[in-house]
């Protein structure tokens, strides 16, 4: 969808801002509160930190001033308009959705607030410090603000930190953690950082074996008697009257496993089946999961000492089979005496299935940027612990059937599409051999079996049947970084019923014709992702996904290496290339809602031995709604090719049933592509503004004199689509809903010189599901 006229967006813009004041609403004796300052003035020169003390001060300022959006408050605006005698429907569901409480100047509490200024300084280690207070009044515009003058001390400085020992067994194994204390000397006396310390002795402990110690047994005392220049002597020590069993180590004594446990079953007595020095708890003679598919996914054993990070673990590779809704593991102490010195603990794991059989039907209103639009229906079958060893099937059927609007020759051109799908994931590593005991520290692999056929028809061009299989692996390293690897990769894709008109288009077209000539691939897939964007509060972000791609090189030597060319297999003309591409993205997070991400992409398809180019399916394209966004999907590119001069020549302009082909053409065996975006909130939290810039293209390695323009050399970067927009996103709880509006900047298909276009008038609209990266 196009705009060419802004000028109604402004206007309801500026009537939305202008009609949002809320000045006739305050109350006569009220100030609406508009926030507070902070001044810090430091007693001496090189007090270090003092931009992060000043940030960690303004995090006590309370209240907060309500929410401000171009210079208005929409929030506070709709809660007025809410309490009237008769707010209507709107007003009432957007104050839900976005009202807030006002915040007056009187709901400010400045003696409270200094003195929560004084015990966060002092907590930081400037004792004595002072703090002052104004209040500042605006009549004019009814508002009100409060001003904190904070004179800062020299702050006291840590001269040594030890642990205060004695005889106890428990000291001999906190020493070591201490010495691995962070704490070091001229450390600024800090009250959060003690916190974390004895939260992180506590974690120590606890992996040590200690179940009933908590850091709050732990206690620090500071001594500044020694010296009389703001130091002090920081000594741990473990307080009194601490129960005995807090103070002792714990060894698991029994590992009973539940693998059905559920409500109903609880009263019911079970057998017991012991394997691997564990105890399984189920009927004999119908058995929920096998005992030895179990067992690798639990690292608890018996005789262990106890340790969370075990117990973590093991729930997380429960978890990860994808049978069990809850996983309960509880620990049962058995009765240990006060003088004992060792205790003892019983492991009961509790797994609570989901239900065997689920169905889900998903009905979708599909529209893309190339003008399709229409509905899509798939409904999905799932059947878990298929075999009692977590085994887990999916079925899935697909419909969908696209017409094309407002395309000029091609308005009403429809395309259906039938697809039908299976996926069989076993939880476990199938391989000839068995890797060496806790090889996948983190996490099993699953191995997974995938089988898929589809049907596409495309009114006036031809019928495409296909069919895939892949053989492979996935599993997680650690929390950030996933390995997938398909040793048997096979896809076979056939044109079926192409039209006359169709026909003339890959007769003249000999590197499309190709690109659809060999449609057999099998080989292998290997896939990288890093993925440190699941720490969501980090300043610095990064992720990176690679993907490498091997076709053709095991069917070339089934082959023989015969003297027709191009050489078959089972009468089939197979695919050889090599594909590698890399994404990369860094976000730069602020912090409050704002953002600024960026991502550059790069990949390379090249074709060798039996292939001169690479298959269809296998290409790049370039624009959209999650690339450059300011050109429609497969509407830039490749290169400076401008599919109208072809138009002309061939009399397309004059001629109405002339297919555009665009579709095809536009694609290549070398993309790049680079974006950046600054994402903000407007109305937090759930509607969240951007501004972005795109660039991006694809190439092809060979000259093509269909092609004209599309081959990559070294003035690649003249030949960059760019384009800049602003977009809104809807973000509710995780689902997002994107909307962008993009205008082109450097357009490569036009004469060089007439690039640069800055065609603001005409934007594309993108509406997506999701961030672009």
């Amino acid at each position: 969808m196009r705009i060419r006229n802004y000028s109604v967006i402004i206007i309801v813009v500026l009537v939305f801002v202008n009609a949002c004041s809320v000045d006739k609403y305050i109350p006569e004796d009220e100030y609406l509160y508009r926030g507070a300052d902070i001044t810090i003035k430091p007693d001496t020169t090189g007090i270090d930190d003092l931009k992060n003390v000043k940030t960690e001060l303004k995090n006590v300022l309370v209240p907060k001033p309500n929410t401000k959006f171009l210079g208005k408050y929409p929030g506070l605006y709709f809660h007025y308009k809410a309490q009237r005698e008769k707010p209507g429907i709107i007003n009432k569901f957007l104050n839900k959705k976005i009202g807030e409480e006002p915040v007056y100047l009187s709901d400010v509490e400045v003696g409270n607030t200094q003195d929560l200024i004084l015990n966060r300084l002092e907590n930081r280690g400037f004792f004595y410090s002072r703090v002052s207070a104004d209040v500042n009044t605006n009549d004019e515009e009814k508002t009100g603000t409060a001003a904190y003058d904070v004179s800062v001390t020299t702050p006291y400085k840590m001269e040594s930190y030890q642990l205060v020992a004695d005889s106890l067994l428990l000291y001999q194994d906190m020493k070591p953690l201490v010495d691995e204390s962070k704490f070091f000397e001229e450390m600024r006396f800090d009250l959060a950082k003690m916190k974390q310390e004895r939260e992180r002795l506590d974690v120590g402990l606890k992996e040590k074996g200690y179940y009933n110690f908590n850091s709050g047994f732990l206690i620090f005392e500071a001594d500044t008697n020694q010296y009389d220049n703001k130091r002090f002597d920081l000594y741990l020590k473990i307080k009194k009257d601490v129960p005995n069993k807090a103070i002792i180590p714990y060894k698991i004594s029994k590992v009973n496993i539940y693998p059905n446990n559920t409500l109903e079953s609880d009263s019911i007595v079970k057998d017991s089946i012991r394997f691997n020095e564990k105890t399984y708890v189920q009927d004999r003679d119908s058995i929920f999961f096998l005992p030895k598919r179990l067992d690798p996914f639990v690292l608890i054993d018996e005789g262990d000492f106890y340790d969370p990070k075990v117990s973590k673990a093991t729930s997380r590779r429960l978890g990860s089979i994808g049978a069990y809704k809850f996983i309960n593991i509880d620990y049962q102490e058995i009765d240990t005496l006060a003088t004992d010195s060792l205790g003892i603990l019983e492991a009961n794991i509790y797994l609570s299935p989901l239900n065997k059989r689920a169905i889900r039907a998903e009905l979708q209103a599909v529209t893309k940027s190339n003008n399709f639009a229409g509905p899509s229906l798939a409904v999905s079958l799932t059947n878990r612990n298929l075999f009692k060893g977590g085994e887990i099937i999916n079925i899935q059927g697909r419909f969908g059937y696209e017409v094309q609007i407002a395309s000029g020759n091609n308005t009403g051109l429809n395309s259906i599409q039938l697809g039908l799908g299976s996926d069989l994931i076993f939880p476990r590593l199938l391989f000839p051999w068995s890797p060496r005991e806790n090889f996948f520290k983190y996490e099993i692999p699953k191995t997974k079996v995938s089988l898929n056929v589809d049907y596409l028809k495309r009114s006036q061009l031809f019928a495409l049947g296909s069919a895939s299989a892949s053989f492979g692996y996935i599993w997680n390293a650690n929390r950030y970084i996933t390995h997938s690897f398909d040793p048997i990769s096979i896809n076979y894709v056939d044109l079926i019923n192409t039209t006359p008109e169709f026909e003339a288009v890959l007769d003249n077209n000999p590197y499309l014709e190709s690109s659809f000539t060999q449609q057999f691939i099998a080989g292998s897939i290997y896939n990288f992702t890093y993925n440190g964007m699941v720490d969501q509060q980090d300043t610095h972000q990064v992720f990176v996904n690679t993907t490498l791609d091997l076709a053709g090189n095991v069917l070339d030597l089934l082959s023989g290496n015969s003297d027709e060319d191009p050489q078959t297999v089972f009468n089939l003309e197979y695919a050889q290339y090599a594909k590698l591409d890399v994404d990369l993205r860094y976000h730069f997070n602020f912090g409050e809602g704002s953002k600024i991400a960026t991502r550059v992409f790069a990949g390379y398809g090249m074709p060798y031995g039996n292939s001169d180019i690479m298959p269809f399916t296998k290409q790049y394209f370039s624009g959209g709604p999650y690339s450059v966004r300011a050109f429609r999907t497969r509407q830039l590119g490749p290169g400076t090719y401008n599919p109208s001069n072809e138009e002309e020549e061939n009399g397309a302009e004059e001629d109405p049933d002339v297919i555009d082909t665009d579709y095809f053409d536009r694609a290549g065996n070398i993309r790049l592509e680079a974006n950046i975006e600054y994402r903000f909130p407007l109305i937090p939290p759930y509607v969240n503004g951007a501004v972005f810039a795109d660039a991006g293209n694809v190439w092809t390695s060979k000259s093509d004199d269909n092609l004209p323009g599309g081959r990559f050399s070294s003035n690649f970067a003249n030949e960059l689509g760019i384009g800049t927009g602003v977009g809104v996103r809807v973000d509710i709880q995780g689902f997002v809903i994107r909307f962008d509006l993009a205008a082109p900047m450097h357009d490569p298909s036009l004469e060089e010189g007439q690039r640069w276009t800055y065609d603001l008038g005409s934007p594309v609209f993108n509406f997506a599901i999701g961030y672009p990266f």
